[in-house]
């Protein structure tokens, strides 16, 4: 194969190393049995590869070679250290025993879905479950993920340390559970995948890369536990994806639902998330995922905001609140209440959901104000929250709409 220019080079890695790093390195964990192990020797392969790439030409199935790589760079490392430290030798020999015994990369058990129940483990607590599976398996930066969770960076990178440490000190095996301790796990490694898929739907992202993955992962959830949740899950990110065609325009602007072009919208996965979402309604075992998949159902079966059925909206909208309330679930009710009664009924619930201070640094909430007082002719109001909502905002497409509606009150 010929050599590449290495600016070619460099950008194939980056690329590789965005939408392949989290299935390397759950592969890696299976084989060295170790996640800090792993990591390093994940970053020593892409280095290597920046090294000997360009000369040598990208080989033709780089996932592979960026594994192997990986795996001798730390029987390597485990060699140099067994020389200084006698204690290490049996690991060192016990570690290279199992790397060159190991099985090929493409397995037909998911290493990602194993690493993810791993990280998931009820001995670590739940914000650290949430934040090492988004950071290991998924490749998110730890700033990425504290937007996420609404907190610092320096916080978020505690949450990981102390995850990982819980996973060293008591051993976690890394496999998917035993039938019996499924259900209990469930529900964080839920919430991980739906983040993912979040995290790649926002207009941010580079690309689709992250909310396919997601999907994939539902789906392999969806096969190894087929409960009305996971089917609710799934529904839903395949009707969110649905709109991704319609919701950014070629120059990268954000396209509300009310101005999207609904033939773009993908009927094969609608088809799909509604046939899941009924499935998981007739089980009546569902909870807030499938909820929030039937009200995706009910915007995708519409010819347009104005034939939405909003009064069910609203009846979804309390079902959820009853089973899982959120200040964030409260606001998006308040909007369907101003679609189906008037743009007033919906900012008094606004007013009150902000009077509570729960969303004063949500930039949706003020957002969705200042949208209704547009509406409503109280221009000076609605500029002074569409300023609010704008300082708040960190998407670059979020915040250029922000600037263009406050041009257009100006």
């Amino acid at each position: 194969m010929p050599p590449n220019a290495p600016e070619d080079v460099s950008g194939t890695i980056e690329t590789l190393y965005r939408s392949e790093s989290g299935r390397i390195l759950a592969t890696l964990v299976r084989l060295l049995g170790d996640l800090d192990l792993a990591e390093e020797a994940m970053h020593e392969a892409f280095a290597a590869a920046l090294d000997s790439w360009p000369q040598a030409g990208i080989p033709d199935k780089p996932r592979p070679w960026l594994i192997s790589t990986a795996r001798f760079k730390a029987v390597d490392g485990m060699r140099r250290r067994a020389r200084f430290d006698g204690a290490q030798r049996d690991l060192a020999l016990h570690l290279e025993a199992q790397v060159n015994s190991a099985p090929q990369e493409e397995e037909i058990e998911d290493d990602r879905l194993r690493l993810i129940f791993t990280c998931c483990h009820p001995a670590l607590p739940p914000e650290g479950q949430v934040a090492l599976t988004l950071r290991e398996v998924c490749g998110l930066t730890t700033e990425e993920i504290a937007r996420a969770f609404l907190v610092t960076p320096a916080t978020l990178a505690q949450r990981i340390v102390r995850a990982k440490a819980v996973i060293r000190d008591k051993a976690i095996p890394y496999q998917v559970p035993v039938s019996h301790e499924l259900s209990t796990r469930l529900g964080a490694v839920l919430q991980v995948v739906y983040l993912v898929f979040n995290e790649g739907y926002s207009a941010e992202a580079t690309g689709a890369e992250l909310s396919r993955e997601a999907i994939r992962l539902g789906r392999l959830l969806l096969d190894l536990l087929p409960e009305p949740e996971v089917m609710g899950l799934l529904g839903l990110m395949l009707l969110q994806e649905s709109h991704r065609a319609a919701r950014i325009s070629p120059n990268g602007d954000l396209i509300l639902l009310d101005q999207q072009d609904r033939s773009l919208w993908n009927k094969d996965q609608i088809a799909e998330g509604i046939s899941l979402t009924e499935s998981a309604l007739r089980s009546r075992r569902f909870g807030a995922y499938t909820l929030q998949a039937a009200i995706a159902a009910v915007h995708a079966e519409a010819s347009s905001v104005a034939s939405t059925d909003w009064r069910q909206i609203i009846l979804l909208y309390d079902q959820l609140i009853r089973i899982h309330p959120s200040p964030v679930v409260e606001l998006n009710r308040a909007v369907a209440v101003a679609m189906c009664e008037g743009p007033e009924h919906g900012l008094r619930l606004i007013d009150g959901l902000l009077a509570r201070e729960e969303l004063a640094n949500y930039h949706l909430a003020h957002s969705a104000r200042a949208d209704l007082c547009r509406r409503l002719g109280r221009l000076p109001e609605a500029r002074a929250s569409y300023e609010k909502a704008l300082a708040l905002a960190r998407q670059e497409p979020e915040r250029r709409f922000l600037a263009g509606r406050l041009r257009e009150l100006k």
